[in-house]
């Protein structure tokens, strides 16, 4: 088969795959379900309220995996957010048990052929690296047996009382401008800070914090910070793919610090259908952005308060 086909083969791979992504969280979408807030819902009273990670080098998935993640607790009603390979649950001891479907996650990351290698040195001109997504198979804990039990069992959730102090503490750290008062919550771009109402104005106050850290979100893109694109006015795609962002990134902190919010935001969903409709990666894309705006904002938290970091990215290539 010649380089050509090779390459033509593995696009169109790449591009089922990102299909298939899409085509899930759209089906949850349309079905009024918002994966990244559902598993504080339904699953709250099964799983612990946690990132997914891996049990054998307890690092935490993050991007799209997440959502993958969550969703299969969801749907299988797993008790806890821990997941292996099918090797790792031999290399521990135990073994993953018979008649079990894994749940497909991704893996992405680029590499530069012999062929533009040798290109860019007849030519002087930079290799051209070509980006790639292979899937690979977890399985939950809850479907392995012989576990070794201390990753068998679920960690404990945070103790009571430390979630609010966490919160307020970290806003300080980040030196971002955020304000409390008024009857609306955005983040200013053009003067680089954010507005809340005060938690007293919420039915619930525990979506008070949600609400921060979503705005908390937004301000991570600033161009001092990590330099996203927040030039869309409202109703344009580039407003509702930075909504998206900051949406996840306030899901992703929520379950870092062990906050259980029951917001939803329903009226969202029909701008995040039509920019998800249009392209294929943007839930790929936008996963990864709010990964590195969680990142960036629990980087503020002390050392022994810090969740550890969301470092199994389905976009730059660090895998289980």
């Amino acid at each position: 088969m010649s380089k050509h086909s090779e390459r033509a083969r593995a696009g169109e791979s790449r591009a089922s795959l990102y299909d298939e992504i899409t085509e899930k969280i759209i089906a949850e979408l349309e079905a009024g379900r918002v994966p990244w807030v559902q598993p504080w819902g339904t699953a709250a009273a099964k799983a612990p309220l946690a990132m997914p990670k891996n049990a054998s080098t307890s690092r935490q998935y993050s991007g799209v995996n997440v959502l993958i993640l969550w969703g299969a607790v969801i749907e299988h009603g797993f008790v806890g957010q821990s997941w292996l390979t099918f090797r790792q649950a031999l290399s521990l001891g135990g073994h993953v048990r018979k008649g079990e479907r894994g749940t497909t996650v991704v893996y992405a990351d680029r590499f530069i052929p012999d062929d533009e290698k040798l290109r860019a040195a007849e030519t002087g001109e930079d290799a051209q690296a070509i980006p790639f997504l292979k899937r690979f198979t977890v399985f939950n804990t809850d479907q392995c047996g012989a576990l070794p039990a201390e990753i068998a069992t679920a960690a404990p959730p945070p103790p009571p009382g430390m979630i609010e102090p966490q919160v307020e503490a970290l806003i300080k750290a980040t030196g971002i401008d955020f304000r409390i008062g008024g009857n609306s919550a955005f983040y200013r771009p053009s003067q680089d800070y954010i507005q809340v109402p005060p938690p007293a104005a919420y039915p619930e106050p525990i979506n008070w914090h949600r609400t921060a850290l979503h705005e908390l979100g937004h301000a991570s893109g600033h161009h001092s910070r990590l330099k996203r694109d927040l030039s869309g006015s409202f109703g344009s795609k580039k407003y509702a793919f930075e909504e998206l962002i900051a949406e996840l990134c306030a899901a992703f902190s929520c379950a870092s610090l062990g906050i259980v919010p029951t917001v939803r935001h329903a009226d969202y969903i029909g701008s995040w259908l039509d920019c998800l409709r249009e392209d294929n990666r943007a839930i790929v894309r936008a996963a990864s952005q709010a990964s590195k705006a969680a990142d960036y904002i629990l980087g503020f938290l002390p050392d022994e308060d810090a969740p550890s970091k969301t470092s199994i990215s389905a976009i730059d290539g660090r895998a289980a």
